[in-house]
């Protein structure tokens, strides 16, 4: 079996994978962040969980992009350069960030996070480095265009939502209801934005690589979206109403 085909049965085992994990998260709730409980085995600090279970979408990332034939190339690099903007955010920033230095997270959250990102790594590195055709005239094409504005667009409303957040919990006071911007008619920008990024990038790769991490985000934050809209119903009650999930006016 070539290469080629091996990448296209991890790609489908992905999004296989991802329908399940659609199905076990509308009944179990990820037990990290305000979901946190016990009764999920060891635990480790909040912060550290992120940088080592997000270390393997930079490192790894970056490891299997530079054994591709075309990494010296312009559009594979500019690729390249798309998914750090991301990842050494999500990884090296963002937990720095964190108001509480004190949460744990379940040291199995983190393995099985590990596991997705190394599998995810390969895909898309390998896709944008070795087995994809990106020439120079890539970054021109429509799709790339389209792509891009929809992953920059995405990416700066996550930050803006996660950044939010943090100020929010920043003032000494818990958990309290925002109220700014895509706020007003979702309970999650924060995981909306990534959605729409990971379409973004789905659309500027063309790739069943880009398509496989784009369907399963959707299937991991959307019902994570579901829990954190509930949990604020359960905990304000004076929680708006007319707000949605994490879909503006749909879900």
């Amino acid at each position: 079996m070539s290469e080629t085909e091996v990448h296209r049965l991890v790609a489908y085992g992905v999004m296989a994978v991802g329908a399940i994990t659609f199905l076990a998260l509308r009944f179990i709730t990820a037990p990290y962040g305000r979901h946190g409980r016990g009764g999920w085995g060891p635990t480790m600090p909040e912060r550290w969980g992120w940088v080592v279970m997000e270390s393997p979408a930079v490192l790894g990332f970056a490891g299997i992009f530079l054994l591709g034939d075309h990494r010296a190339e312009l559009a594979p690099l500019v690729l390249l350069g798309f998914w750090l903007l991301h990842y050494v955010n999500r990884t090296f920033v963002y937990p720095f960030r964190l108001a509480s230095k004190a949460k744990e997270m379940p040291v199995a959250v983190v393995a099985m996070a590990i596991v997705f990102n190394v599998t995810n790594a390969y895909l898309n590195a390998r896709q944008i480095s070795h087995l994809g055709a990106y020439p120079s005239g890539w970054l021109t094409d429509p799709r790339f265009v389209v792509g891009a504005l929809l992953f920059l667009g995405g990416r700066q409303v996550n930050v803006w939502a996660d950044a939010q957040l943090l100020a929010l919990k920043r003032e000494g006071k818990g958990y309290q209801i925002p109220r700014a911007g895509l706020y007003r008619l979702i309970s999650c920008p924060n995981y909306f934005g990534e959605i729409v990024e990971w379409c973004g990038w789905a659309v500027m790769t063309w790739s069943l690589a880009g398509l496989s991490f784009a369907v399963f985000t959707f299937a991991n934050l959307a019902p994570r979206a579901i829990s954190h809209h509930r949990w604020y119903r359960e905990t304000f009650e004076d929680y708006p109403l007319e707000r949605k999930a994490v879909l503006p006016w749909l879900w």
